[in-house]
């Protein structure tokens, strides 16, 4: 594992190494290596992360930006094979399990498995995104596990720390990792003592109490009764999720204001959640909820709706 601090950063790290293995081991042509990521993809804010983005205003006046990547769409394994046929320079294949910034979209079942598949035959590594998804927070570990894949590269964050300090890493073998030496690549504050020891307390917390059983059962009752709520409020348009990673997607335009004001009432009746993608709103609550406290959040989503002062409008 290479200890870094933020997401964006691990992210970073991860391409670094999925480049210089393309040049060493995979013997691409110098400055010709190519990463394979998705349409509506978040892997940070830095420089090069912008440069494969979806989202044209977090690219607007930061160019020129980085080259060397090609988007294809999101959940297509037939997409993806045509890229890999068609390119020999390409190294590498980043992808969320989920994309949570994107609004949750959860791709269909062997979307994964048949991605790793098609990365190994064609001798890509495969890199799983996992800072959103990782560490029980989908109901596994990993959300890779849903699909028993074991990825090339694993980038984790967020959970890692537990939400406390800014703890990254980079997991890979030693036949991949191994091709970072001594001075090619750092940071100031990667592996300090206190984020290491918050990450391992982190991770032992999460294994000890079961987090990713609780946040596989406790997300299909959430699921479940905010389904029960689409009858109620037609503002539902779409419920979806996995484990505690859930979003609500909302029948208004993405331009609407609806989906701020409604989780701007959320919040005022005790629930915290954001908007994400314009008519979508997202739930990632702490592990360790209980029932109680999931079916009171579904009563005060309830009531948030029908308190929403701006009225249903499809606008």
């Amino acid at each position: 594992m290479l200890p870094m601090n933020s997401g964006a950063e691990a992210v970073e790290a991860a391409l670094k190494i999925c480049r210089k293995w393309g040049y060493e081991i995979k013997k691409v042509k110098k400055n010709k290596a190519k990463i394979i990521v998705c349409d509506g993809n978040f892997h940070g804010r830095t420089t090069t992360v912008i440069s494969f983005s979806s989202c044209n205003e977090s690219k607007k006046n930061f160019g020129p930006l980085t080259l060397g990547f090609e988007i294809i769409d999101y959940n297509n394994v037939n997409k993806l094979e045509e890229a890999l046929k068609k390119d020999k320079n390409i190294v590498g294949f980043l992808v969320e399990p989920i994309q949570g910034e994107g609004g949750v979209v959860v791709p269909d079942d062997g979307y994964l498995k048949n991605s790793k598949k098609l990365c190994e035959k064609y001798n890509v590594l495969f890199i799983a995104d996992e800072i959103q998804t990782g560490i029980c927070r989908t109901g596994k570990m990993l959300a890779c596990d849903h699909e028993e894949i074991k990825p090339d590269i694993v980038i984790l964050g967020k959970a890692l720390s537990g939400g406390f300090y800014p703890v990254s890493g980079v997991l890979a073998n030693s036949d991949i990792m191994g091709v970072l030496k001594v001075g090619q690549h750092g940071s100031t504050f990667g592996g300090n003592p206190l984020g290491s020891v918050v990450a391992k307390e982190s991770i032992k917390f999460a294994v000890d109490k079961d987090l990713s059983k609780n946040a596989r059962i406790m997300g299909d009752l959430f699921r479940h009764n905010l389904e029960k709520l689409k009858d109620k409020h037609k503002l539902i348009k779409k419920v979806r999720g996995k484990g505690l990673l859930n979003a609500i997607v909302l029948d208004c335009e993405e331009s609407s204001k609806i989906p701020w004001q409604l989780s701007i009432q959320m919040r005022n009746n005790g629930v915290l959640a954001k908007p994400t993608q314009g008519n979508k709103i997202r739930f990632a609550p702490p592990l360790i909820i209980t029932k109680k406290q999931i079916l009171k959040a579904v009563q005060l989503i309830d009531t948030s709706f029908s308190e929403l002062k701006h009225g249903y409008s499809s606008k």
